[in-house]
């Protein structure tokens, strides 16, 4: 029906406009709020993907083997346009890992075996989240000053980070 086509640098080249164009009408408190969340989802984009290429691997299936997507490399996992989305829009995605169900061991059937290969990425984001929370809880009990200072209260709103002090003057 619509036959069209187009260059990939000039929608690279809008979205960078994009960026530019939400970064310069930040705060500096929504800045700091984004520099923050960043190496989180990163973190859980990359395992989510390595989850799912993991269990095609371990049912039988090279292909996530043979693309490079056995690693835990963050440019193996994420899509930079869907990493951007994700970030500004908060609605993005990471590299698809691709998979072949017939080259899966015959140990379980194929429909079993794409739900095992589908529910991978999202238990791993679970099992993520409780070990990273354990790990908070730890470094909470062992260095309280380390996770929450005496001046510093960190809580999160719905759309941002913010910082109430008490220092203020009529704080102290």
């Amino acid at each position: 029906m619509f036959n069209f086509s187009y260059d990939k640098r000039f929608l690279y080249i809008i979205l960078g406009i994009s960026i530019v164009w939400g970064l310069v009408g930040m705060s500096r408190l929504e800045l700091l709020s984004l520099l923050l969340t960043l190496p989180g989802v990163i973190v859980a984009i990359t395992f989510h993907e390595f989850a799912h290429a993991y269990a095609a691997y371990r049912l039988g299936d090279d292909t996530p083997k043979m693309q490079g997507r056995l690693n835990l490399n963050p440019t193996s996992h994420l899509d930079p346009i869907g990493f951007v989305l994700l970030i500004f829009a908060h609605i993005g995605w990471g590299k698809p890992v691709q998979i072949n169900p017939r080259n899966f061991d015959r140990k379980v059937s194929m429909s079993k075996g794409e739900a095992i290969v589908s529910v991978a990425g999202p238990a791993m984001n679970f099992v993520l989240a409780i070990v990273l929370t354990i790990l908070y809880f730890a470094i909470y009990k062992l260095a309280p000053s380390f996770i929450v200072s005496r001046n510093w209260f960190l809580y999160y709103d719905y759309d941002s980070i913010c910082c109430y002090s008490k220092c203020w003057p009529w704080h102290i």
